[in-house]
């Protein structure tokens, strides 16, 4: 078998019960709705979804986001990436972005055959996702994992339970939508259209491994946010507030609840998903100070506690060099 289809893909993944969210057949649906073709690739005991992006003249961009971890050794997966790399070519993609799943100081030679300079992989400049992120261990008891928490951060928990903030299970997504329209708006950060939350939620939400959450007081809706799990692992992905009683500190116990949904569920971690790209000594001297790109979203989930972690760097296979090169160029000047 090489290309697969999505209930192939299913059943392939029900021995990899920890695949990360984005290696799912329903994230590759949700990204099928909104501009990428999933193919979904299994050669013997290897497999991956590749998301293409269709460019002028019929090219496109290969991303394999969070490939799954097997610590293949490169003799035993040689038919896989072969194969990879001819649906590659198939559907004319100009470069294949690859981002393992692994943490950068887990990523060993002797384990993985995703190195630099193996395969024609080159180590990328760029990364998708988020590199850095903060995970927190969530095989604790509820009054351990507490008292991890900055005490700051305990306290507004406990504030937001005094003050009569109360969370529950939520569906209305148009609401919720709204509600991160403000928080893009006021927090400077691009927000999905209405149907693509409605997709993911009914995708995941079927399946038992999503849930929206609402925190609301006096039944007023004031932040809300979807936490998506898969095997061991827990994702906070989207998260929204308004701008009402916020001095109720909402967010924090809204945050609470959805770690002890994921714990509840048998989730042993709980990623937080995205804080600047910076080392933790970086960090924790200049968050207080910086206020621009995700200084703010750290100095909030700072306060659970846990580990700064960053994922090891996003790979590339280039097909088409001067393409590429222009590539490079192009997101360059976005940045400056």
């Amino acid at each position: 078998m090489s290309e697969a289809t999505l209930a192939q893909w299913n059943q392939f993944l029900t021995n990899r019960p920890d695949a990360h969210l984005l290696q799912t057949g329903e994230w590759g649906e949700l990204k099928k709705d909104f501009g990428w073709r999933p193919v979904r690739v299994i050669v013997e005991n290897f497999g991956a979804q590749i998301l293409f992006r269709k460019l002028p003249l019929g090219l496109t961009i290969a991303y394999i986001p969070k490939l799954i971890n097997d610590e293949r050794r490169t003799e035993d997966s040689k038919n896989f990436w072969n194969e990879v790399d001819s649906i590659c070519k198939k559907n004319k993609a100009v470069f294949l972005k690859l981002e393992p799943d692994a943490w950068q100081d887990n990523l060993q030679p002797s384990t993985c055959d995703l190195q630099p300079d193996t395969f024609n992989l080159t180590l990328s400049t760029r990364n998708i996702q988020p590199p850095r992120t903060i995970v927190l261990d969530l095989q604790a008891d509820e009054e351990t994992l507490l008292a991890r928490m900055k005490p700051k951060c305990r306290y507004n928990v406990r504030l937001a339970q005094k003050k009569g903030v109360t969370v529950r299970v939520w569906d209305d997504l148009s609401a919720f939508h709204e509600m991160m329209t403000i928080t893009g708006g006021r927090d400077g950060f691009g927000v999905h259209s209405e149907k693509y939350y409605q997709r993911a939620y009914e995708l995941f939400h079927a399946k038992g491994t999503c849930e929206l959450l609402l925190a609301e007081y006096e039944n007023k809706p004031l932040a809300a946010l979807m936490v998506f799990a898969n095997g061991k692992r827990a994702w906070y992905v989207y998260g929204a507030s308004n701008n009402e009683e916020r001095n109720r500190m909402p967010t924090y116990l809204l945050q609470w609840e959805a770690m002890r949904w994921a714990k509840a569920r048998g989730c042993e971690d709980y990623d937080l998903w995205g804080v600047p790209d910076e080392d933790e000594a970086t960090l924790e001297a200049q968050f207080e100070s910086r206020h621009d790109g995700l200084w703010g979203v750290y100095r909030f989930k700072r306060g659970f506690g846990g580990e700064v972690k960053r994922a090891a760097q996003a790979l590339d296979k280039v097909y088409n060099p001067l393409l590429y090169w222009a590539y490079l160029k192009f997101m360059g000047s976005k940045e400056s």
